[in-house]
């Protein structure tokens, strides 16, 4: 019996995400984004999980955001309980992509504070994307618990997140900058100095936050 060659086709873009070549799976997620189908979503958000190759992830992602949300978001946000930590942080990056804002109330405090880097800081990008009007004080609130954390890249995107919400951010990085840990003043300094002046670069800005901390001068920054 022949098969239909929509099905013929559907089998082999599927198998494609799956071939031990990433250009192949690269080519395959380009075209199930290319021809959205609601069959190849599972697919997709299967392979985001363990896809090691950060371009194949990227195109499967935008694959996703090429498909309904409707039947996206529900598959993401149960992907944001897996025990596996690519398979939250690549579902959180995804559902920040697509933007739709019925995913906020998924975007918890305990994933805004995984352990895992890599998901906070993909939570932690999602949340000022999908914050709703109002909710601004209260997630500054969550990610100012992080300051301190990680190395130059996470510390970045942290800073990068609280900057984006605004204007709340100012009594909250001033009350950091009394905090009993250095790294939390430093970097509670150094987002301040970027939120003043985007231009300064956060190298600059951290190193001189370390400067002011070694000199007990916090508090007259900002």
């Amino acid at each position: 019996m022949t098969m239909p060659k929509e099905h013929t086709d559907t089998m082999r873009a599927l198998r494609g995400l799956e071939d031990s070549n990433s250009s192949a799976r690269l080519r395959a997620a380009l075209a199930v984004g290319t021809a959205p189908d609601p069959r190849f979503v599972d697919k997709l958000i299967e392979r985001c999980a363990i896809e090691p190759e950060f371009h194949v992830r990227d195109m499967l992602t935008w694959a996703l955001t090429r498909h309904s949300s409707s039947r996206t978001v529900p598959r993401l946000i149960d992907e944001l309980r897996s025990e596996r930590a690519q398979a939250r942080s690549q579902a959180v990056h995804t559902l920040s992509k697509i933007g739709d804002r019925q995913a906020w109330p998924a975007i918890t405090q305990a994933l805004l504070t995984d352990a895992d880097d890599e998901v906070a800081r993909s939570a932690w990008r999602a949340a000022v994307v999908l914050v709703p009007e109002g909710e601004g004080p209260g997630l500054a609130g969550v990610l100012a618990t992080q300051l301190g954390r990680g190395g130059r890249e996470t510390q970045l995107s942290l800073s990068r997140a609280l900057i984006a919400l605004g204007e709340v951010i100012t009594p909250i990085l001033r009350a950091a900058r009394t905090d009993p840990a250095p790294r939390v003043r430093q970097h509670a300094i150094a987002a301040g100095r970027l939120w003043r002046d985007p231009d300064a670069g956060f190298e600059f800005a951290i190193e001189e936050a370390k400067r002011l901390v070694a000199l007990g001068t916090t508090s007259q920054e900002g």
